[in-house]
């Protein structure tokens, strides 16, 4: 398959692995380019059989995907009705979870907000010790709406997932492993996981797609939960509050590399600034 040129990353396919390098700097933003190229390659990925396995990494040591464009979210249309089918974003991220191929991400740096929801749809994750995962969007006076509540209370529990999201702090890579966030935390996360790519595609392929299938059969409902999480997440772009604590996160550095590196202080910051 002619995959085209991307601006946003670049994409190499030998031996029946797909590599995905995004390179998006400074911060590697979930901007509007990179969201659209993505999701027009997650389908592509789906729908191409040559392609046995599926390995998404980032050029820049810091950052795998800062998040999503925050100056986005507050153009987003507000008093929506209830979803009743899966947005573009949601979409893109079942395109990573369901196609009929291992998909594996592999972190090094930070990865926050739709960039963690990005590689959580994804079937496997491997990060180096300096990894650092985050789900801010609550301090932002909103949710993780790209598939963040529905991933995270499935593979943490209730519980852990209540403290990444509610609590939005910074998570290092050892905690991520130990609460299974990550399969494993290894020094080169990058050859591992193309190690292991490799070994995969080297195997019946029809096997491969038995077995991912059968395993996605735990994952009920999952459809279902992704609506009502866009439902929520609509719900809160009008409130004041929540547009303050965004535009609050802007002002203060969110969004360059500065303010990113230490975005669980700059997250205590824009909330302290609103009034109770």
């Amino acid at each position: 398959m002619d995959y085209g040129t991307f601006e946003t990353f670049r994409v190499e396919v030998q031996h029946g692995v797909a590599s995905v390098v995004i390179d998006n700097p400074p911060i590697n933003l979930f901007d509007l380019k990179l969201y659209s190229e993505l999701s027009r390659l997650s389908s592509q990925l789906r729908d191409d059989d040559n392609v046995r396995v599926v390995v998404v990494e980032s050029a820049n040591p810091e950052f795998f995907i800062a998040h999503f464009d925050v100056s986005l979210i507050l153009h987003l249309p507000t008093h929506q009705p209830a979803p009743t089918k899966l947005n573009e974003f949601h979409q893109m991220c079942e395109n990573f979870r369901t196609m009929p191929k291992p998909t594996i991400s592999v972190i090094d740096g930070r990865v926050g907000g739709g960039g963690s929801e990005l590689t959580l749809s994804m079937d496997m994750r491997f990060a180096s010790p300096s990894a650092v995962f985050s789900q801010p969007e609550v301090a932002l006076g909103i949710i993780p709406g790209g598939s963040g509540t529905v991933r995270l209370s499935r593979l943490l529990g209730r519980s852990r997932a209540m403290e990444v999201i509610i609590g939005s702090e910074d998570i290092d890579a050892q905690t991520a492993y130990e609460w299974g966030w990550v399969n494993r935390v290894v020094d080169n996360p990058s050859a591992h996981a193309h190690a292991l790519a490799r070994r995969i595609a080297t195997f019946p392929v029809e096997a491969v797609q038995a077995a991912k299938r059968s395993i996605l059969r735990s994952d009920d409902h999952v459809v279902e939960d992704l609506l009502a999480e866009a439902g929520e997440f609509s719900g809160l772009l009008h409130l004041d509050t929540s547009r303050k604590a965004m535009e609050n996160f802007l002002a203060r550095g969110g969004q360059t590399r500065e303010g990113e590196l230490r975005l669980g202080a700059l997250v205590n910051e824009i909330n302290d600034s609103i009034p109770d």
